[in-house]
């Protein structure tokens, strides 16, 4: 199928960007302006029907005067004006809907109005088209009159309320694109106030790069969201920063620690060859082979360290027991001198990985025996709802300002403990990484025999 030309091709809309102030002034502006006219309705009704009250009171307190305006069983004619209203009407309605007294406006008129048997809702009559308005207030009173039920009937009209109605109809419309327009300037001034630490936020973090981050966000210095982002910001760039620096080193020293099994290993296969007839390959090929065997352990110890900065060390969910794991852990090599004493009190156990359980404690006690004299001690112990493992060794100990440093990466205290081939420095560290995992933890101490003591606390699991 062909494609039509570039120029037939229809462009979609590019859509407009709509800033949050803006969006912000739309939404508030017309919620203030609602909620505003929405109170002068509510204000109009309680006015509405407040001189509805006033007027139907004075509309029963004109029918009460009517019906005690014929003392002398007569009724006056015309029935007296309303003191209160002067527009206000009135009929006196025998039970079969005679006139029997009328005011001077509704004088020789029949009845407008007629109440049936039963109800007090009087029923508008064509008599009264014409005569008195449509919209009109009624209340009737009934009495009794020489022996005989009468209904004294009042109206007036409702002027007043049109002319409320009117009036607040005309404010309304002309007030409403008012109020309207006031609301949004508030809110567009009020929000672009509110706003402008962000806008800084915003210029500063587009000027952070990679390359360098040790330039932090402007703090408004509130206690309000907007503050709360830029501290929240800034902890994000330390620890960006952090890990930024942790990952330079980490590159530089393995590199360094990559770089010597390699030139060991071609420095040896270099000497063979500059001597191929004289060269003890055999010497040379164990040399290298020794040298591929430590290059080989640290690449794989590299690996568990980038697993590890990566989140992917989860802990598994098997119930361990760390008594038989120690066991496994602590069978001493063929002809090593090193002694090593296991003491278990109770059935400890964990929740967790258990290859990953083994190198932890597997690190650990090779770093003992490595710099032990004659014996590595390891007790485990439940205390309250912790497993606590401690490895103890009767070498030279380590100095109490180094105790925390033994665990970074690539560390080896040289000056006080014997640096053995193969040692890159990164067991304590991996130790530490798998101890965070279970949600443990690990630090160094001094042994009673002088030497250096680890302790590995651990949460006890719940019987399974």
């Amino acid at each position: 199928m062909t494609q039509p030309p570039a120029h037939l091709t229809p462009r979609r809309p590019r859509r407009r960007r709509v800033t949050l102030r803006t969006r912000v002034t739309v939404v508030a502006s017309l919620g203030i302006t609602a909620a505003v006219v929405l109170g002068l309705l509510i204000m109009y009704l309680l006015q509405v029907n407040s001189i509805r009250r006033t007027i139907d009171n004075e509309l029963h307190t004109y029918a009460a005067q009517i019906a005690q305006s014929a003392p002398a069983g007569t009724w006056p004619q015309p029935l007296p004006a309303s003191s209160l209203d002067s527009n206000a009407q009135a009929q006196v309605l025998t039970s079969d809907n005679k006139v029997l007294a009328a005011t001077r406006g509704l004088a020789g008129q029949p009845a407008l109005y007629a109440l049936h048997a039963g109800s007090d809702t009087p029923v508008r009559q064509r008599a009264a088209d014409g005569v008195i308005p449509t919209e009109i207030r009624l209340v009737t009173l009934r009495t009794t009159f020489e022996g005989r039920h009468v209904t004294v009937v009042t109206g007036t009209s409702t002027d007043l309320l049109e002319q409320l109605n009117t009036e607040f109809l005309r404010q309304l419309f002309v007030g409403f694109p008012i109020i309207l327009l006031l609301a949004a300037g508030a809110v567009w001034l009020v929000v672009g106030r509110a706003l402008r630490p962000v806008t800084r936020i915003r210029h500063a973090v587009t000027e952070i790069t990679s390359a360098d981050l040790s330039r932090r966000i402007p703090e408004p210095g509130t206690a309000d969201e907007i503050g709360h982002l830029a501290q929240t910001m800034n902890a994000m760039l330390s620890r960006l920063e952090s890990s930024a620096l942790e990952q330079r080193r980490f590159v530089a020293d393995a590199s360094h620690e990559l770089r010597s099994p390699l030139a060991a290993i071609r420095t040896t296969l270099e000497v063979g060859l500059a001597h191929p007839d004289r060269a003890p390959w055999p010497v040379i090929a164990g040399r290298a082979a020794e040298q591929s065997i430590r290059l080989e352990s640290l690449i794989q110890q590299l690996l568990t360290l980038a697993k590890a900065d990566e989140e992917s060390r989860v802990a598994g969910e098997e119930h361990v027991d760390i008594a038989d794991l120690l066991r496994r852990v602590t069978v001493p090599a063929p002809n090593d001198p090193i002694t090593i004493r296991l003491t278990a009190t109770g059935t400890p156990v964990i929740r967790g990985d258990t290859d990953h359980l083994e190198r932890l404690f597997g690190n650990v006690i090779d770093n003992a025996v490595r710099y032990a004299r004659t014996t590595v001690h390891v007790t485990a112990a439940t205390t309250g709802g912790d497993t606590v493992v401690e490895i103890a060794d009767d070498g030279p100990g380590i100095p109490a300002a180094d105790r925390d440093r033994v665990f970074d990466r690539f560390v080896r205290l040289d000056t006080s403990r014997e640096r053995r081939t193969g040692n890159a420095g990164l067991g304590l560290a991996i130790a530490r990484e798998i101890a965070k995992a279970h949600h443990g933890s690990i630090h160094a101490a001094e042994s009673p025999d002088g030497g250096a003591r680890f302790v590995i606390t651990l949460p006890t699991a719940p019987p399974p």
